[in-house]
């Protein structure tokens, strides 16, 4: 993740500021896995290549956790990992970064009583249409409420989930604000990062980011960067 180095960031004022850390100006590379899952369920018969490769069943997911729990890997946020790159801060000696994109239902129903049972926390990056319309394959006001009181963290995915880099600037905007501000009136709590919908980005919406006072932001890069 790339974030900005802004040094006195100001939250919304529904939201509970989190202060980001002064860079120290050390140059520091940090090997974190971030895993990333969409739908936590089986895909129905007849569903497309796309929902067959973004699905894990809650049976495959819970063998992965119990395998992170017995590896000994705990998980971090992407504060976390922002912390120890900019300042050193430390970090358990195997972390790991656990991502949900969407904010589907079933990452509710399946997906967080896994992780409580497994004592791990993720970060869920919503898309806010989808459940401003009550779109009943997606999360609800009150899952997210639930999630981020229980300790998940809630962070944004874009308002509609366009290509980012096709829109023009006023909607741009909004969909990078958007978000942040419904996130932040429900949870109150501070939204610093973004997922770029598809993966897709470019200078313009990275500048985007920066001003609206984002830290960081993920794609889609498979591998070790």
């Amino acid at each position: 993740p790339t974030a900005t180095r802004t040094a006195t960031p100001t939250a919304t004022a529904s939201a509970t500021p989190i202060p980001l850390p002064t860079p120290d100006g050390t140059l520091r590379a940090l090997r974190v896995p971030i895993l990333m899952y969409h739908y936590i369920s089986v895909p129905p018969p007849g569903a497309d290549a796309v929902r067959q490769d973004l699905s894990v069943s809650p049976e495959h997911l819970e063998e992965q956790l119990r395998y992170l729990r017995e590896q000994g890997y705990v998980s971090i946020t992407l504060y976390d990992l922002l912390l120890a790159s900019q300042t050193g801060a430390p970090l358990p000696p195997k972390p790991v970064v656990l991502t949900f994109d969407d904010g589907y239902r079933d990452n509710y129903v399946h997906a967080f009583p896994l992780l409580q049972r497994y004592g791990f926390t993720a970060t869920f990056f919503v898309i806010v249409a989808f459940i401003d319309n009550e779109y009943p394959e997606y999360l609800t006001w009150n899952h997210v409420q639930e999630m981020a009181a229980a300790g998940m963290d809630i962070q944004a995915h874009g308002y509609t989930h366009p290509d980012l880099r096709e829109i023009d600037m006023d909607a741009l905007i909004f969909q990078v604000l958007r978000p942040k501000e419904a996130i932040e009136a429900r949870t109150n709590k501070a939204v610093r990062f973004f997922c770029y919908p598809s993966g897709h980005y470019d200078e313009r919406v990275i500048r985007v980011l920066r001003s609206a006072n984002y830290w960081g932001a993920v794609t889609l890069i498979s591998g070790v960067e």
